[in-house]
């Protein structure tokens, strides 16, 4: 077993620097519990010299190439989706390079010190968090977003709401609201990609806009991006009409929640994702909220679960009768997002 210190990374192998002997297995071979530590005795280390051989890299201990290729099948054990990706995250973070660089190094021996963190990272994913609050980061729409477990980890299939309000600014300059804004994600990509659009951003938890605060400076676009905290629209009613609003409420059902994966259940804010018994509590007070701060012809784009935004619809009806909606669907084809028209 070559190993990550404490942390088992193959199953019924050791080694001792480049010399790898057959060991016994785990009684009746089965997968170690998710997180869970196995002994194993620490990877004695020599740091590299100039001058050292092809013939003395043994010696070295594991290279770069040995230690992903163990972290991926410890995190396949564990019963992690994507072992190799998170693998390769996890790496590069802690060695400061890019994923890329993970292969173009790949003959590199790797020190105590940089193992050290590496097995920690590995123990807690393999324990469910996610690889995004491991690592402080998250890719959304080909930009780099700080997150923490005080914010929704951005997804994929919000890109669509993003997409879409780009579509509909074009060139213009126009106001631009996101409620309950997290990350900031959406609103500070909208940003980007609409260099003269101005831009405010919601939400109710402090926390959550710390890091937004943190993601607009990163981006470069504060000077056209105000953030506020509060409910929904209640502190930019005097700052309206808004052209375009963007929202990504709660809308998982309270009875649903244990039925989700143990990454988001476990570890991202419930806040952020319980939309109360029938999943449209969010809803029902963000629509009359957003009504006083837009005008006729502005936009609402709502994300939503596929199997109720039928019933959204419902509610937008009632808040805006004979308003103009459109469903919108994903890349994976199902029914995500809710564009509305206000009449």
């Amino acid at each position: 077993m070559v190993s990550l210190g404490s942390v088992r990374l193959s199953h019924g192998m050791t080694a001792t620097g480049g010399e790898r002997t057959r060991a016994g297995t785990e009684a009746g071979g089965t997968r170690p519990e998710p997180g869970r530590r196995a002994g194993a005795e620490p990877l004695d280390r020599t740091v590299p010299l100039p001058g050292v051989g092809q013939s003395d890299r043994a010696h070295l201990g594991p290279t770069l190439v040995d230690i992903l290729r163990l972290s991926t099948e410890h995190l396949a054990r564990a019963g992690i989706a994507s072992p190799r990706l998170d693998a390769e995250l996890i790496l590069a973070h802690v060695l400061g390079i890019s994923r890329i660089d993970l292969y173009l190094q790949f003959d590199r021996p790797l020190l105590e010190s940089e193992l050290r963190p590496i097995r920690d990272l590995l123990r807690r994913r393999a324990g469910g968090c996610p690889v995004a609050y491991l690592i402080g980061t998250k890719e959304f729409h080909s930009l780099s977003f700080a997150v923490s477990q005080q914010v929704l980890i951005p997804r994929p299939e919000s890109e669509l709401l993003v997409e879409r309000a780009a579509s509909l600014i074009a060139d213009r300059d126009v106001r631009v609201l996101d409620l309950g804004c997290g990350s900031g994600c959406l609103g500070l990509t909208v940003a980007r990609m609409s260099p003269i659009s101005r831009i405010d951003l919601v939400d109710v938890r402090p926390e959550a806009l710390e890091v937004a605060t943190r993601n607009r400076a990163a981006l470069g676009v504060g000077d056209r991006v105000e953030v506020f905290c509060g409910s929904w629209a209640d502190p930019v009613r005097e700052r309206g009409p808004y052209d375009l609003v963007l929202s990504n409420p709660p809308y998982v059902a309270t009875a649903e929640w244990e039925q989700l994966d143990r990454d988001v259940r476990d570890f991202e804010p419930r806040t952020a994702l319980d939309g109360g018994p029938d999943g449209l509590h969010s809803y029902r007070e963000l629509l009359p909220s957003v009504s006083q701060v837009v005008r006729s012809g502005s936009v609402v784009l709502l994300e939503g679960d596929p199997r109720r935004l039928g019933q959204v619809a419902e509610l937008v009806e009632e808040v805006w009768p004979g308003a103009q909606t459109h469903l919108h669907v994903d890349l994976s084809g199902r029914e995500r997002m809710l564009e509305v028209r206000v009449p």
